[in-house]
């Protein structure tokens, strides 16, 4: 099993959640399976996510995607998101 962690700060938390929940089928049609949403305990807009990744190169091009660049910027993602791609 191969699974991918983001961690990046948002402008707004109550802001981010709602686009991010909407680009919902996006990310499962790149094979992405949400296991955890964390959020920073001493900053709340602080975000770390892991995802199951069912294809790894599927995950990779998803994550350097334009499509995905604009609905960060568009959610208020306001620093360049860790991603790390893993495997088990």
């Amino acid at each position: 099993m191969a699974y991918v962690l983001v961690r990046h700060k948002v402008a707004d938390f109550a802001r981010w959640k709602p686009v991010y929940d909407a680009h919902a089928g996006v990310r499962q049609r790149a094979g992405l399976k949400e296991v955890y949403l964390f959020r920073n305990v001493q900053n709340s807009n602080e975000v770390v996510i892991l995802f199951e990744a069912a294809d790894i190169k599927k995950a990779q091009e998803f994550g350097s995607s334009a499509d995905l660049r604009d609905t960060m910027q568009k959610a208020g993602v306001i620093d360049r998101p860790d991603m790390y791609f893993l495997n088990k």
